[in-house]
């Protein structure tokens, strides 16, 4: 796997797809046939111990892993080429996942019940946290090269340097537990969701109106500095088969739809990925003798049992854990999965401080790319869209950083 590929169009780091376009290597059979024999274990072990939703959530992250993988689906690198050179099939690609998300989120959502599930959006309140924590994590994602899912899908594929950014992104989501207390008293007001305000018809109107507003500016700015439209049902390498990849962009954007939904059902509440993170390192801290159970943020009755229970019982782990197998199993059947060990300095400095950004203002704002962003979005809750602001800011300031640390823009 590159680091840090060159910028074409929707790539999160160390995009497996972009470094040499036109080679079509052979499948690796034994990654592939690794990894498939440890999602079935771990689906297994999951089911017997856990629970079959457990286990199905599980092969549902695996799934995500390879959506991602094969349609080269991130936030980074769309952003990042919009932001240089108004290149926008990767912001239009994430709209149409957003309204596929949408249609079929607020009937659900409507309905409360879903096959005799419990379900709840993704909603939280707007204040400082929430925009401070978007713009830090809009920064790290441009340092980092990658976003929360772009982050897991790299390291599944093999990137040795966003290995050290996912520990980066622990250590900073652990931090900021530590740091909860403080941020809890700065100033916020009550979630909105536009479901419960407004109705679902309203709702998804005003939700669906928006998408389509961002999609078609995006197009006119690509138009006019380009005359033309990059499309979203092209790949950028030719056809490689469904198997293989790569896939085009609005593939991605149907698979990741898909994800966000089945997630909703089986766990009763939408995607996210980096409260995972937090437990993750609190594990590792407590481990090292840390009292992490005394902080204030981790005695609220649902994080202790959190952090009492084992990692297998933690749904966003799980699924997590899915992702990256699914990657793997994905670069595998690609033929494109290989470890690079030497990265520039500069560029593992910068991965360190893209990630404890990530970490760090993921948790600040209730979520990343995925958690507040998408799940928001798609559940009609107003703080998505703030995200949304936040974070693309905090993108444009982190493009203008990256050739400090000998990245490209």
């Amino acid at each position: 796997m590159m680091a840090d590929p060159p910028v074409l169009p929707m790539n999160a780091p160390a995009d497996p797809w972009f470094a040499s376009p036109r080679l079509t290597p052979p499948m690796n059979g034994r990654v592939v046939g690794g990894g498939v024999a440890a999602l079935l274990l771990g689906a297994g072990y999951l089911g017997a111990t856990v629970g079959w939703r457990q286990a199905a959530l599980f092969v549902v992250g695996a799934v995500a892993g390879l959506v991602l993988y094969h349609a080269a689906f991130g936030f980074t690198s769309a952003w990042r080429v919009f932001i240089v050179d108004r290149r926008g099939a990767g912001v239009r690609a994430q709209m149409t996942m957003l309204a596929l998300a949408c249609l079929a989120f607020v009937p659900l959502l409507a309905s409360g019940h879903v096959l005799g599930q419990v379900v709840r959006g993704a909603v939280a309140p707007l204040g400082v946290d929430l925009l401070l924590g978007a713009f830090l994590f809009g920064v790290g994602m441009q340092l980092a090269g990658g976003c929360a899912s772009g982050t897991l899908y790299s390291v599944g594929g093999g990137s040795t340097r966003t290995v050290v950014t996912l520990a980066a992104f622990v250590v900073g989501a652990l931090t900021q537990t530590a740091h909860a207390p403080f941020w809890a008293t700065l100033p916020s007001i009550a979630p909105v969701s536009l479901l419960a305000l407004l109705g679902p018809g309203a709702a998804l109107a005003i939700s669906l109106g928006a998408m389509a507003t961002i999609a078609v500016v995006s197009a006119r700015l690509e138009r006019r500095r380009h005359g033309e439209l990059t499309s979203i049902r092209a790949t950028a390498t030719g056809r490689l088969g469904a198997l293989r990849g790569p896939w085009p962009l609005v593939w991605g954007a149907i698979g990741l739809a898909g994800i966000n939904v089945a997630t909703l059902v089986l766990a009763g509440r939408p995607w996210g990925v980096t409260s995972a993170f937090a437990l993750w390192g609190a594990k590792i801290a407590q481990g090292l003798g840390v009292d992490v159970a005394a902080w204030p943020w981790w005695r609220v009755a649902s994080r202790s049992a959190t952090l009492a229970a084992p990692v297998a019982a933690d749904i966003t782990s799980v699924m997590n854990a899915g992702i990256m197998l699914g990657a793997f199993v994905a670069a595998g059947l690609a033929g494109r999965f290989g470890l690079v060990w030497r990265v520039p300095a500069r560029s593992l400095l910068a991965a360190v401080l893209g990630g404890l950004l990530l970490g760090y203002g993921a948790r600040l704002a209730y979520g990343c790319n995925i958690g507040a962003f998408f799940s928001g979005v798609a559940s009609t809750s107003l703080h998505g869209w703030v995200w949304l602001v936040a974070a693309f800011a905090g993108n444009w300031i982190g493009t203008r950083l990256r050739p400090l640390f000998g990245l490209g823009s």
